[in-house]
């Protein structure tokens, strides 16, 4: 569904993954329409190339494209990030450019230094925005690991 649903009761939770001792949900957060997103190595000792998918159709143009991350636990926000996917000048990835309407499909490793995620359970905002600060997605995630 591509329409937020009627109800009120926002997108449904859908899972990213589930093993090893790990489980990662998410829930859109944007109120016109959801996406997909999958990680396709879930263990809580989390590789150097994490391949993903993730999946929506664009609302809005992304000539340049950004992502804010917030890592929350009890309550407390204990890590966070901004990274610029696509910049005007170094298009990093082959979806930089698309227009809205356009399908924003990637599937393929994210890098990042690798590390192990402790036992507990943490709540995750991601934001991503074009070059106007206009929301492109948004998810809350669950990330619970024992």
């Amino acid at each position: 569904a591509l329409l937020y649903p009627s109800g009120g009761h926002g997108w449904p939770t859908h899972t990213a993954c589930r093993d090893g001792g790990l489980e990662v949900l998410y829930q859109s957060c944007d109120p016109l329409q959801d996406f997909g997103f999958s990680i396709d190595q879930c263990s809580r000792h989390v590789k150097q190339n994490l391949s993903i998918r993730f999946g929506i159709i664009l609302g809005e143009d992304i000539q340049e494209l950004f992502v804010d991350v917030a890592l929350v636990t009890k309550g407390s926000p204990f890590f966070n990030f901004s990274y610029p996917i696509c910049e005007k000048d170094q298009p990093k990835f082959s979806f930089c450019g698309r227009r809205k309407g356009e399908k924003f499909y990637y599937a393929g490793p994210v890098n990042n230094i690798g590390f192990d995620i402790p036992e507990g359970e943490y709540q995750v905002l991601v934001e991503m925005y074009n070059e106007n600060r206009s929301p492109v997605g948004c998810a809350n995630a669950t990330v619970i690991c024992c």
